[in-house]
Order: structure tokens, then sequence, then C-alpha cells
């Protein structure tokens, strides 16, 4: 079964300062949520995440960004809501 991605405004604001390699490696891999966005399925390096209680997958773009997103299962939708720099998205949910 195939999933929507959506990217909020705050993440399509965030990958128009990255550079033009950058915003292309986020694309493709954010496109790999689109099979399967749930942990040990499909493509990618990802992990259900506890933030305040909900939850959050994350998805490790390239050793550079993580992704963090909702699944909305009923209605087959991916909701990617932050990127971050890796070393930024450590210090900020301390894992």
């Amino acid at each position: 079964m195939s999933y929507k991605v959506y990217v909020e405004p705050e993440v399509k604001e965030f990958l128009q300062f990255q550079s033009d390699k950058s915003k292309r490696i986020c694309k493709d891999n954010l496109k790999k949520l689109e099979d399967n966005p749930y942990l040990g399925q499909g493509i990618g390096d990802k992990e259900k995440v506890p933030v305040s209680g909900e939850e959050v997958y994350r998805l490790h773009i390239s050793r550079t960004f993580t992704a963090f997103y909702y699944v909305k299962e009923e209605e087959k939708q991916v909701r990617v809501v932050e990127i971050l720099p890796i070393d930024e998205d450590h210090k900020k949910y301390g894992y």
C-alpha cells in the first residue's frame, strides 16, 4: 500500500536554506516513506521515538539530517513535521 507524504511549511522553509545536493538527498529519502513509513519495513533508517507521549517516527537522512513524522494510517498519510541537522536532533530529543 502506498502512503501520501505531506511536508509541513516549516520543513519546506528549512529545505530552502539547504544546498541543492542536501535538498535532493532529503527529498529522495522522504519519498522512501511512500512505500512503508514503519520501522523494520521498507527502506531507510526509521525508528519510533517518544515525543511528548505521542507516536512519532524519525528517519535518519545520510547521517546529516533527521526527519520527524507522524503516520495517519486511516488516511494513508505521512506528515513530516520537522527536519533537523542530526547534532541538533540529539540535543533536542536527547537520545
